[in-house]
């Protein structure tokens, strides 16, 4: 390789890694441009994921400034030689971009590209992106252009190869991203989903309340108009939380929380709206709180709803408390109820984890810890701790 092999091999094992620590489909896009700019010396990168309307769906760039960036203006679209290397799916290297036939030109405020190494990243048959590299920043050893020429491309047999290891790499992290995002999807539609069933239930258990009310406020109405008065004052109250539970519904079941509320928005809403639709009493409280990465404040509220709804569902508690609170540059959830509880171990014993294993996978899975104390008569306490980002 053309750093060495001692230094390529590491350089590699380093970018891997880096693109295997991320499951955002952003995340891993800008990682392994970073990448692959650093790996190759090149000046300018980018990877383009495409659409199925001739333009792409994202385009990722380093080497640009958000500033140069805007001033660029829109997406490329699928033409020229980024669309030969979408629909041929071949390796395109160049020693100058702008002398090659299927060069279309780029806006006036786009930086001139002379050396150019592209690949496209496939999964399978699919191609599923173009990665490419422009302006070699240091020509190889022995790299000596004829009088008057610009010479061959910069970027050598070795690079190309180097790139090829990593756009495979780069296809495996993708789709594993992609499938991570749908997986999230997937979940939170089923948690809205039974969401939508409590709140069901609680605002039909108040209509059909509201109903009896009315019916005995009408019987009472002529033989003693005192009480009937009362009923009726009743059936004001009983209508009026009825209207909370559908606005609460409206609230929790829009599209996103947890992406544009954040983690403790979005606990603090649901848990608003589960204090409504059941009888315990359910509380929240944070402190301190700092931002963590996409992946962790996910886990944490993943893990805070499966500890809410055994809770809740099976605890048969009257009080369930959870918070929030900052430890170190990590943080902590607790969820702790008064009801039941249960022996851990013979709970294991009996292949009725309550989702425990779950709730541990989530925690592991985001280097965090899962404990879990309780025993039967003396209510439960599940404590999730993560690390900072």
């Amino acid at each position: 390789m053309s750093h060495g092999p001692r230094s390529g091999l590491a350089a590699v094992s380093s970018a891997l890694l880096a693109m295997s620590r991320h499951l955002e489909v952003r995340d891993v896009l800008k990682t392994i441009v970073a990448s692959a700019r650093e790996l190759l010396d090149a000046e300018y990168a980018a990877l383009g994921v495409p659409d199925d309307h001739g333009g792409f769906a994202q385009f990722v760039v380093a080497g640009i400034s958000d500033a140069q960036w805007k001033a660029i203006g829109p997406l490329p679209r699928q033409h020229g030689i980024l669309a030969a290397m979408l629909h041929e799916a071949t390796p395109v290297r160049l020693a100058d971009v702008r002398k090659d036939p299927r060069f279309e030109g780029w806006p006036t405020t786009h930086p001139e590209l002379s050396d150019f190494l592209g690949l496209p990243i496939r999964d399978g048959d699919e191609v599923i992106g173009a990665l490419f590299l422009a302006n070699k920043r240091r020509r190889p050893k022995g790299h000596r252009p004829a009088p008057g020429r610009t010479g061959g491309c910069a970027f050598t047999e070795e690079d190309e190869e180097l790139l090829a290891i990593l756009a495979q790499h780069a296809a495996i992290a993708l789709t594993n991203a992609r499938l991570y995002e749908r997986s999230r999807e997937l979940t939170i539609a089923e948690e809205r989903s039974r969401l939508a069933h409590e709140l069901h239930d609680a605002v039909s258990q108040k209509l059909f309340s509201l109903r009896l009310t009315a019916q005995a406020s009408a019987r009472l109405v002529d033989r003693d108009p005192a009480r009937a008065k009362c009923e009726l004052q009743q059936v004001a109250a009983l209508a009026a939380e009825a209207a909370d539970e559908l606005r609460a519904a409206v609230v929790e079941l829009r599209p996103a929380a947890l992406d544009e509320d954040g983690l403790i928005a979005t606990l603090r809403t649901q848990i608003q709206v589960l204090d409504r639709a059941h009888t315990a009493r359910v509380t929240f409280a944070s402190t301190g709180f700092r931002a963590l990465p996409a992946a962790q404040e996910e886990a944490l509220l993943r893990v805070a709803q499966e500890a809410l709804h055994n809770a809740l569902r099976h605890s048969g508690a009257a009080q369930v408390d959870v918070t929030v609170n900052r430890r170190g540059y990590g943080a902590v959830l607790r969820v702790t109820d008064d009801g039941g509880g249960f022996d851990p171990r013979s709970v294991h014993r009996a292949g009725r984890h309550l989702g425990l294993v779950s709730m541990r996978d989530r925690a592991s899975g985001v280097g965090g810890t899962l404990t879990v104390e309780s025993a039967p008569g003396k209510g439960t306490t599940i404590e999730m701790e993560v690390p900072g980002g």
